[in-house]
């Protein structure tokens, strides 16, 4: 099983397993295309498939998990402390 590690950007990493599949899933049920959704998230279509396939070079911050929730219209499940 693969995992997204979010994080704030002074916080301990977390891994939520399976937040790729469930990404997709709200995207090919939007019905907006890719372009259009990385725009409004203010992400790269590059940034947003390594996201899906939860093969991130870095952690997603807790700022790009929000944004894709609410262009999505979605809780991804991600809790942050404080």
């Amino acid at each position: 099983m693969t995992v997204v590690q979010v994080k704030r950007v002074v916080e301990v990493v977390q891994d939520f397993p399976d937040i790729g599949k469930r990404m997709k899933q709200a995207r090919e049920r939007d019905g907006r295309s890719l372009t259009q959704i990385c725009r409004e998230a203010g992400i790269s279509r590059a940034y947003w498939y390594q996201l899906e396939a939860e093969n991130l070079r870095a952690p997603a911050t807790e700022g790009i998990i929000r944004k894709i929730e609410a262009v999505l219209n979605i809780d991804l499940g991600v809790k942050f402390n404080g």
